[in-house]
């Protein structure tokens, strides 16, 4: 017989590995190797009892102290093995691990398989996101079938007991000396079979159809937020309780602002002579328009603040600022007159250049150092 491999390396985490992480690893194993998903495979069946034994040593934390300690020998009694006591075979493991998952009622209970959850993408203006609205949708999805109520079967009828399973959805298998539980393949775990199915949802249960919903937005939401609407996706198989819809917003591109979180950003554009001179102009916000003061000498890039003329977000009752960047525009278009204008002007400058123009008497006085320099 060779040697017990690391009960780390069985699982492939690390040794400092969080009682999370174990979890989630056994879980993938015994997804991967279960003898439902692999049936005469003894190699897989060999493997998915040898993740069992190490998820039960590691999940448990006296066990895994002492199997930190002193190895294999430290839990031969307790290690969860062929020789061990309590195991009751593969079925009883699956359900214990993914019975949440796929909703199992609990040993040879019914399997009905819940509704799908939805996505849909919601686009909106800005405005609408920052105020707050009720937009209604129109989502396709599977219904509850009418005719029959959901249960497949057609109308003065009713489906009866698997005689597969004897209405318990589960089969036994005997695989050597373990016993494994699948689900059984006549009614696909039901437990139920249909013998005179509904012409509408052709024994289905469900037919596809679409449906209009309100839904109400909150103030303040942003590309990436989702609302969830309980029972609102595909309805489940034969009865089970409906998925969800999720609404994933996607605020469409502002022509005036851009958002980041809180705060709202403009560009304002901004003559050369009112940059130089100094005005006042006025701006757009959320609340309406306000008289911003471009003090005389503005650079392009200055950032000027409102403060409190931002979003106020779904996550926080502060509302944010409003950051207005100047952009000085260069003058298109000139006439011959207008051109000589600036020319007199430009001449007028180079009296005392670094008085009127100090970066950039400063930046060509670094370029003439550097190639100065370069030449030495």
């Amino acid at each position: 017989m060779s040697a017990k491999r690391d009960y780390y390396d069985v699982l492939g985490v690390s040794k400092n590995a969080s009682d999370a992480d174990i979890k989630k690893a056994f879980r993938r194993l015994a997804m991967k190797y279960h003898p439902d998903r692999n049936p005469d495979n003894q190699e897989a069946e060999e493997k998915f009892k040898e993740a069992k034994e190490a998820n039960d040593i590691l999940s448990d934390q006296q066990k895994r102290a002492a199997y930190d300690q002193f190895g294999h020998a430290g839990v031969s009694t307790s290690a969860g093995g062929p020789d061990a006591q309590g195991f009751s075979g593969f079925g009883d493991i699956f359900d214990s691990v993914f019975g949440d998952i796929f909703g199992a009622q609990g040993r040879g209970g019914q399997r009905a398989q819940a509704g799908s959850n939805l996505r849909y993408d919601l686009e909106m203006n800005l405005e609408e996101a920052i105020a707050g609205t009720t937009i209604k949708i129109r989502v396709p999805r599977l219904v509850t079938c009418n005719t029959c109520s959901g249960s497949g079967a057609k109308q003065g009828s009713s489906p009866v007991q698997c005689a597969t399973c004897n209405g318990s959805g589960q089969i036994r298998m005997q695989q050597g000396f373990f016993s494994v539980q699948q689900t059984c393949p006549k009614c696909r775990g039901q437990g139920k079979t249909i013998n005179d199915p509904c012409r509408t949802c052709r024994g289905q249960g469900r037919v596809r159809d679409s449906k209009t919903i309100s839904v109400k937005v909150p103030a303040g939401v942003d590309t990436g937020d989702r609302i969830r609407l309980s029972g609102e996706g595909e309805a489940g198989e034969f009865g089970a309780h409906a998925g969800d819809l999720y609404v994933h917003v996607i605020v469409r591109e502002h022509d005036i602002f851009t958002r980041e979180g809180p705060d709202l950003f403009c560009e304002i554009p901004v003559s050369f002579a009112a940059a130089t001179l100094g005005r006042e102009i006025e701006i757009p916000t959320l609340d309406g328009k306000v008289k911003l003061k471009i003090p005389p000498e503005t650079q392009s890039g200055k950032l000027f603040r409102l403060r409190g003329k931002g979003v106020r977000s779904v996550r926080s009752s502060a509302r944010g600022d409003l950051l207005c960047r100047v952009a000085v525009e260069t003058p298109v278009n000139l006439s011959s007159k207008q051109k000589d204008l600036l020319e007199q002007f430009e001449e007028s400058m180079l009296e005392d250049d670094k008085r009127y123009r100090p970066r950039a008497s400063n930046w060509f006085d670094s370029v003439k150092k550097f190639f100065d320099n370069a030449n030495q």
